[in-house]
């Protein structure tokens, strides 16, 4: 009898286009679920039957009571390498086998400029007055050269934003908690002498950070009190680095000139969640990880862990 294999999240049903699963086909029945399944009682309903699941990034919570209530679950594959919601301790108890796969930074570092400039230059509000017969030029542009991008956090994601920044001309600072004078000197940038000066003197901020318990509301009302009324805030890491309410009250008061979201709270976002009407707001459906040459890494390599753990030999095992 072949094992059953569910893909999680695939709303593009892509899944099984960009990766080639007939090596486990004789193995392995797959079933792609392009609906997002919230709830603990919904997922195990939909997962009952299976004994695989592939779940897309940190979008749906593998805690103990769920693993407990799945008997048939044998292996879990995550993308990425780095995955918070599954509960590892209860995966082994219940003899589940976690495994990751390679992600790329380049997709997020080109959302995050994708969002920076489609903010600075009003291309939305552009772009619809166009197409409906509205104003021609309606907008003036924030420019970017000689401006100052402030970057909090300078890993893997960060640095790269910063050089194209450096492309653009423009000033580029950032700061953490434990950034070094040396890796900041290494990218290039300025070393802000503290998180409260880099938000107090940057024309755009943006958020490169993982989300713990340090960062964890790291820019709350104080924090984004102090932005200029034209400064734009870039998050394409994680919502809970940034207070949601603060957030959105700071756009509805117009006390900065916009932001650009790519993560949420709550995801999918609810139809009726602020985010979706909110002012002076560029807000997109967490795209940041979304491209085909990554997608086609997710799954194949989720294919390869598949045919690892098959042949007895799991590979990339998480945490």
């Amino acid at each position: 009898m072949r094992l059953r294999c569910a893909v999680l999240d695939d709303f593009q049903r892509v899944a099984t286009e960009v990766a080639d699963w007939s090596v486990v086909a004789d193995d392995v029945e797959v079933v792609s679920f392009d609906r997002h399944i919230d709830g603990e009682d919904d997922l195990v309903a939909a997962l009952a039957g299976f004994d695989i699941v592939v779940t897309l990034r940190e979008r749906v919570s593998f805690p103990g009571s769920l693993i407990a209530r799945l008997p048939r679950l044998k292996l879990i594959v995550a993308s990425g390498m780095r995955n918070s919601v599954i509960d590892y301790a209860a995966a082994e108890a219940h003899g589940v086998t976690v495994c990751g796969t390679a992600s790329s930074s380049t997709p997020p570092v080109e959302m995050t400029w994708a969002l920076l400039l489609g903010l600075a230059r009003g291309l939305v509000e552009e772009s619809n007055a166009l197409r409906s017969g509205g104003p021609w030029q309606s907008t003036v542009g924030a420019d970017l050269h000689g401006r100052r991008l402030g970057l909090l956090g300078l890993g893997k994601i960060g640095s790269r934003v910063a050089r194209v920044g450096l492309a653009f001309g423009m000033r580029v600072g950032a700061w953490s908690q434990n950034l070094t004078r040396e890796r900041a000197d290494e990218v290039g940038v300025e070393l802000a002498p503290s998180k409260e000066e880099l938000l107090a003197d940057s024309d755009f901020v943006s958020v490169h950070l993982a989300l713990g318990d340090r960062t964890r509301g790291l820019l709350g009302r104080p924090e984004l009190a102090l932005l200029k009324p034209s400064a734009y805030l870039i998050n394409t890491s994680r919502a809970a680095i940034v207070d949601q309410d603060a957030l959105l009250d700071a756009l509805h008061a117009g006390r900065i000139a916009g932001a650009g979201v790519d993560v949420f709270d709550i995801e999918p976002l609810p139809a009726d969640h602020p985010m979706r009407t909110a002012p002076r707001l560029l807000a997109t459906p967490h795209l940041g990880y979304v491209s085909r040459a990554n997608y086609a890494t997710y799954y194949g390599q989720a294919v390869e862990d598949i045919r690892a753990f098959l042949a007895g030999a799991p590979v990339r095992r998480l945490p």
